[in-house]
């Protein structure tokens, strides 16, 4: 496939910023690739041409200051990576395909790990389980093809400032199910284990460990085992960190807030 270099239908020569590499040849008497390599790129990845294509010209319309880089993989993206900036983001489009799906989980987890760079992913649907199960795998940030290519825009500048974007319909609705108690709203849909989710609710509202071994009818030690856990999967360094994410996510409800003030109230009683 043909090497495809633009910059906002300026010359290439004339002005190097928001520049497109679609589909690069892998040979090494491309001159143009010579030039790229200074600031930053966001690498696209998706199995689809067109696909890739039609959003790496969207995103540089919008004159973001950086390359926009796409490749239907990233081992194809390794073999030139010498020949691009280093990456401030990576999308990673896995289109109608589920989280859950072979391969797709396994392939967030070791992008995660591979990169400094945030990995955002880019996908059809926007139910909360699979939005919650990207974020477990390491995914700064999960974009439905509902939005708009300025909210998309938008999303990847939160993920590279070291935000989390999900969709606000999303968020809305598991603070809903939170409020009328329904079941599908725990354990946090899937993030983590009915017992964790225990810990997570009593670590939100402040209480020590000693506090939630107790009223969990657990051990100390068990409890500090079940927070290293949570620890690992919403990416904390320590249990106040884990408390602020959760609530980013998963804001109290009203209910939920008021029995926080009354716990307090009756521990200053006594």
């Amino acid at each position: 496939m043909s090497s495809l270099l633009m910059t906002n239908g300026k010359d290439i020569s004339s002005n190097l910023f928001h520049s497109i590499a679609v589909d690069p040849p892998h040979t090494e008497n491309d001159k143009r690739t010579g030039e790229l390599p200074r600031g930053r790129s966001l690498l696209i990845i998706d199995d689809r041409a067109l696909d890739r294509q039609c959003l790496a010209y969207c995103i540089s319309a919008h004159k973001m200051d950086m390359d926009v880089l796409a490749f239907g993989s990233v081992n194809e993206w390794e073999r030139k990576r010498h020949d691009y900036p280093s990456l401030a983001a990576v999308l990673l489009n896995i289109g109608g395909k589920k989280i859950g799906d072979p391969g797709v989980s396994e392939e967030i987890t070791r992008l995660s790990s591979a990169f400094e760079a945030p990995i955002i992913v880019l996908a059809d649907a926007d139910d909360l389980p699979q939005i919650m199960k990207a974020l477990e795998c390491g995914a700064k940030g999960y974009i439905p093809s509902s939005v708009s290519i300025d909210v998309c825009i938008e999303a990847i500048a939160l993920s590279m400032a070291g935000g989390i974007f999900v969709p606000a319909s999303s968020v809305f609705a598991m603070r809903q199910a939170i409020e009328t108690g329904s079941p599908a709203a725990r354990p946090l849909t899937g993030m983590f284990t009915e017992r964790q989710a225990e810990v997570v609710e009593a670590l939100r509202r402040g209480k020590a460990n000693k506090i939630i071994a107790y009223e969990l009818n657990l051990r100390e030690s068990t409890v500090k085992v079940h927070i290293r856990n949570i620890m690992k999967k919403v990416k904390a360094t320590n249990r106040t960190e884990v408390a602020y994410k959760i609530k980013d996510l998963f804001p109290l409800s009203s209910v939920s807030a008021n029995e926080g003030r009354n716990e307090t109230m009756k521990g200053s009683e006594h």
